[in-house]
C-alpha cells in the first residue's frame, strides 16, 4: 500500500489479536509508531488487548504510559481494555483503579471488571459489582453473566448460581445458548443435585457440539457416569463431532464409575479418531485407567506420551495411591520433581495420602514442610493438615496428632478431627476419643459418622454398654447411617 494511515495499521494489528497472535500484534504497533502514525483509542485497545494474552504486565504499563500523553486516559474503550488487561495480569488492584477513575462506565467497562474479578477467583467481588451495575441503571449482557459465572466453582457457589439464575431469567436471557450449555457445566462443578442438573439439561434448545459437551461434562462432573455414557452415545448418534473435550468428559465418567470395559472401547475410538495424541485424552486414558485399579495400563500410556504435564504425573499418582502402591506413588513423586515438573496442592496431596497408607511419617512431614515453604503455592488446605493427622495417628501418636490440630494456623474442620477419631479407634484412646467427638458435635451434630466413629472406640475398648447408648442417642437424634451398598 502506497499510503497507510491508522485505520490501516489498527485493522492489521486487530486481525493478528483476533488471530491468537499477539507478539506479532506488539512488534506492529511498536513498528506504526516509529512511523509517526498518530495513536487511536481502537490501536491503543488492540495493544493492550495483545498485552493481556501475552500477560506481560511491563508492556502494557508502556501502553498505558502512551494512552495517558495521548490524552486517552478517560476513553471508555481505552479504559476497557486496561481493565482487562491488568486483570489477565493478575493485577486487579491497578485494574479497579482505572475502572474507578472511568467518567462514562457503559456496559462493556462493567463486563471487563466484572470479568476481572471472576477470571480471579473472587465471585463475591463481582456478585457486589454486578449489583452496583444493575443500581446505576444499566442492564447486565450474556457476555456479563457468562463471565461472572465462570468463577463460580465449589459448593459455597451455588447460591450464587441460582441467584444469577434467577436474574437471567427474569430479564428473558435464559434462552440463550450461550448461558444454557454455561449453566450446565458451573452448575454441575458447584455439585448440584442429579435432578437439578436434568432440569437445566431441559432447557437446551440448540443442541450442537458445544451443547453435548456441556452435558456430558455436566453429568462427569457430578459422576453420573451411565447418563455421561448415554448422551455420548445420543451425540454420535445424531451426527455430531467429538473433539478432544468430549473424549475428556466421557474418559473422567468412565473413571468415576469404574467401567474398563467401556474404557477400552472409548480408548479404541480415540486411536480411530486420531485423538490419542492429544495431551488432555492422553491424561484422560491414564486417568481412567489408573482409577479403575489397572495401574499397568496406566503407565503404558503414560510412559506413551511424548509431554507430561502437572495432571498427567497427578493422575498416574492418585491412582497409585487410591489402590495401595503407596511406595511407587512416593518413587513416581520424586521422579517428577527430579524432571522439573512443579507439584501443585493436588500432588501434594495424593504424596502425603500415599506417605499415610505406607506408614512413612518422616517423609510424609519432609513433603508437607516442602509443601508449605514453597512461596508459589496457595496455602495448604485443610485436606493437607487431614492427611498429617492421619499420619500421626496411624503411627500411634495420638497426643502429637491433638497438638498438631491445636496449632494449625486455618480453621478447624471436620476432616481433622474424623483422621484422629478414627486413630483413636485402633489404638483405643477413649480420653482423646471423647474430646475429638465434642468438638465434631459442635462442627456437625448430624454427621451419623461420628456416633458411630466412638461406638466403634468403645466397643474396641469392651465398653459395651456406653457403644450401645451412643448408638441408642443416634435413633433418639434421629440420626441415621447410610447403608452400604456394592456395585456389583
Amino acid at each position: 500500500m502506497p499510503n497507510r494511515n491508522a485505520v490501516t495499521w489498527n485493522a492489521l494489528i486487530s486481525s493478528y489479536v483476533a488471530t491468537r497472535d499477539p507478539l506479532t500484534a506488539v512488534e506492529l504497533f511498536i513498528k506504526m509508531l516509529r512511523e509517526g502514525v498518530p495513536v487511536t483509542p481502537f490501536g491503543v485497545s488492540a495493544a493492550l488487548v495483545a498485552c493481556a494474552q501475552l500477560q506481560a504486565s511491563a508492556v502494557g504499563a508502556q501502553v498505558q504510559g502512551l494512552s495517558l500523553k495521548a490524552g486517552l486516559e478517560f476513553n471508555v474503550v481505552v479504559g476497557s481494555s486496561l481493565i482487562d488487561m491488568h486483570a489477565k495480569c493478575e493485577n486487579m488492584e491497578d485494574s479497579r483503579k482505572v475502572f474507578d477513575e472511568l467518567v462514562d462506565k457503559n456496559v462493556v467497562a462493567w463486563t471487563s471488571i466484572i470479568s476481572g474479578y471472576a477470571h480471579n477467583k473472587c465471585p463475591e467481588k463481582a456478585m457486589i459489582l454486578i449489583k452496583e451495575m444493575s443500581c446505576s441503571g444499566l442492564k447486565a449482557n450474556y457476555v456479563t453473566y457468562n463471565s461472572l459465572l465462570s468463577s463460580f466453582c465449589c459448593p459455597d457457589d451455588l447460591i450464587h448460581c441460582k441467584q444469577i439464575h434467577s436474574r437471567v431469567i427474569q430479564e428473558g436471557l435464559d434462552s440463550n445458548a450461550h448461558l444454557v450449555t454455561t449453566f450446565v457445566i458451573v452448575y454441575s462443578e458447584c455439585g448440584c443435585t442429579s435432578e437439578e442438573l436434568h432440569k437445566i439439561c431441559s432447557t437446551v434448545s440448540e443442541w450442537d457440539q458445544i451443547a453435548w459437551n456441556a452435558v456430558i461434562a455436566g453429568f462427569s462432573n457430578l459422576g453420573i457416569g451411565e447418563d455421561a455414557l448415554i448422551c455420548f452415545s445420543q451425540m454420535r448418534q445424531a451426527g455430531f463431532a467429538i473433539d478432544f473435550f468430549t473424549f475428556s468428559s466421557v474418559l473422567k465418567a468412565l473413571g468415576n464409575c469404574s467401567a474398563l470395559e467401556e474404557g477400552k472401547q472409548i480408548h479404541a475410538l480415540i486411536f480411530k479418531t486420531g485423538y490419542i495424541i492429544n495431551l488432555y485424552v492422553q491424561n484422560g486414558l491414564v486417568s481412567m485407567y489408573a482409577r479403575c485399579g489397572k495401574i499397568d495400563d496406566a503407565k503404558k500410556i503414560f510412559s506413551s506420551m511424548d509431554d507430561h504435564d502437572v495432571i498427567s504425573w497427578n493422575s498416574l499418582l492418585t491412582g497409585c495411591a487410591q489402590h495401595g502402591y503407596g511406595s511407587e506413588a512416593i518413587e513416581l513423586f520424586e521422579q517428577m520433581r527430579w524432571c522439573g515438573v512443579e507439584p501443585n496442592l493436588t500432588t501434594y496431596l495424593t504424596a502425603l495420602t500415599a506417605c499415610s497408607h505406607v506408614g512413612l511419617l518422616e517423609k510424609g512431614l519432609e513433603y508437607f514442610d516442602l509443601m508449605k515453604s514453597d512461596e508459589f503455592l496457595p496455602p495448604a488446605k485443610l485436606e493437607h493438615y487431614a492427611c498429617v493427622v492421619d499420619l500421626y495417628g496411624r503411627a500411634g501418636l495420638l497426643h502429637e496428632a491433638e497438638a498438631f490440630i491445636n496449632r494449625m494456623p486455618i480453621e478447624e474442620g471436620p476432616s481433622v478431627y474424623k483422621a484422629l477419631l478414627s486413630a483413636c479407634q485402633v489404638h483405643g484412646n477413649r480420653e482423646i476419643a471423647a474430646r475429638c467427638v465434642q468438638k465434631l458435635v459442635d462442627l456437625c451434630p448430624n454427621d451419623p459418622a461420628i456416633y458411630v466413629l466412638l461406638a466403634n472406640v468403645l466397643a474396641t475398648e469392651g465398653s459395651w454398654n456406653d457403644a450401645a447408648r451412643v448408638r441408642k442417642l443416634m435413633c433418639d437424634k434421629g440420626v441415621k447411617k447410610k447403608p452400604g451398598h456394592s456395585w456389583l
